[in-house]
């Protein structure tokens, strides 16, 4: 089961697979924060869910860790945290000593003999992954994942990817825009823009356009870079993320500024939604979109 500490509330969700069809979403919750503490909150999910029957992963919310990309570490394996922590030391704004690192693979061309290996290094403060799973602790769930929104949103492109291509993925929330991009069920491209649900939602027509503008601007650079990296790559079309109303919008403004064809995602188009029907509504989808993502995970933990 997946669960977010959001600043609004807790989200949890939790999927079931089963070979040969869709994943299964079993459960969805949401329980808002108002002036409640997160140790209450936590207590009630803990009562009023099947939480304690599942490996529970923590999502955690983009200001609370940092994604770098840097060039391979020619590192044995064992070696390769260590020779991380000296590469980051520089770059973060805490003592590395204060870091939880953990790196992720991103592979370059297999025909080229991996030219253009490359890694994710993911950075968070030690104080605050120790405060969240104390608070796991005392609310009696087991915690044996944190993950990030970066690698919640790759689960859901994987499951979009057409076979030997890539795909771009673009979600927006109340912490901004995320952009990824996928290939053979790797992250190979992720980048924050800095643009906010309800800029998206705005009633302004100008504002609105404003940020449309800023978007594909964003888009046109980072897969232009990206193209240009990962030649080996070929993108096939570019998904936005449930949106509500506004995601048609987009799509066709970006449709008619973009070399790439782009699609609006459904979530019943991947995921077997008939045990919580409501999901079918497109603004729902994007409420629980980042929470759902992370219950498809199925890797090892991650920090």
């Amino acid at each position: 089961m997946a669960i977010c500490l959001a600043s609004d509330g807790i989200y949890s969700a939790s999927l079931t697979r089963l070979p040969g069809s869709m994943p299964v979403l079993d459960f969805l919750s949401f329980y808002p924060k108002s002036d409640k503490s997160w140790p209450v909150l936590l207590e009630k999910l803990a009562k009023e869910s099947p939480a304690k029957n599942y490996q529970c992963s923590l999502l955690l919310l983009p200001s609370e860790y940092q994604l770098f990309s840097v060039e391979a570490l020619n590192v044995p394996v064992e070696e390769l945290k260590s020779a991380m922590r000296w590469r980051l030391k520089d770059l973060l704004d805490y003592h590395i000593d204060d870091a939880t690192i953990d790196v992720l693979d991103v592979p370059g061309d297999k025909d080229a003999g991996g030219r253009n290996h490359s890694l994710y290094a993911v950075a968070a403060r030690n104080k605050l992954i120790s405060e969240r799973q104390s608070l796991f602790v005392d609310a009696g769930l087991p915690l044996n994942i944190i993950d990030i929104p970066d690698m919640a949103q790759r689960n859901i492109s994987v499951l979009l990817e057409p076979e030997g291509r890539g795909l771009a993925l673009l979600s927006f929330d109340h912490n901004g825009g995320l952009l990824t991009v996928t290939f053979g069920g790797e992250l190979y491209l992720s980048r924050k823009l800095d643009v906010m649900l309800i800029q998206l939602l705005t009633d302004d027509p100008d504002k609105k356009m404003a940020a449309f503008e800023r978007i594909t601007l964003e888009l046109q650079r980072s897969l232009d870079n990206f193209d240009r990296q990962h030649n080996f790559i070929t993108t096939a079309k570019l998904v936005l993320a449930p949106l509500g109303p506004v995601a048609n919008e987009l799509q066709t403004y970006l449709a008619s500024n973009m070399y790439m064809p782009v699609d609006v995602l459904n979530l019943e188009s991947v995921l077997d939604l008939s045990k919580i029907p409501e999901l079918k509504d497109a603004a729902r989808q994007q409420t629980y979109f980042m929470t759902i993502g992370a219950a498809l995970r199925s890797e090892e933990a991650m920090l």
